[in-house]
């Protein structure tokens, strides 16, 4: 079984839980786990095309999305333009 070692693309800057996800009381590595494959451009559960934009938007200094289905249900991560914050955040949080 081989292992892919993910780079990070781009700093994340100040991270932050929403209210709602802190409520979920998730485990802190997993959620290290989630950040670490956005900032390595692994955009989790979006579509095709949501993937492509997000490809293009790293290279042209825009804003970045993941989700990642996970037993809690869908979170959301986001990472601004000038990448000083990202976020992580459920879907009625948006």
């Amino acid at each position: 079984m081989g292992y892919r070692i993910l780079k990070p693309l781009f700093p994340l800057g100040n991270v932050y839980l929403t209210a709602g996800v802190a409520a979920l009381e998730l485990d802190p590595e997993n959620i290290a786990r989630l950040l670490h494959r956005h900032q390595c451009g692994d955009w989790g559960d979006l579509g095709d095309e949501d993937k492509q934009a997000n490809d293009r938007d790293l290279k042209c200094g825009e804003r970045l999305l993941s989700r990642y289905d996970t037993e809690a249900g869908p979170l959301y991560v986001i990472t601004e333009r000038d990448r000083s914050t990202t976020t992580v955040l459920l879907r009625n949080e948006y």
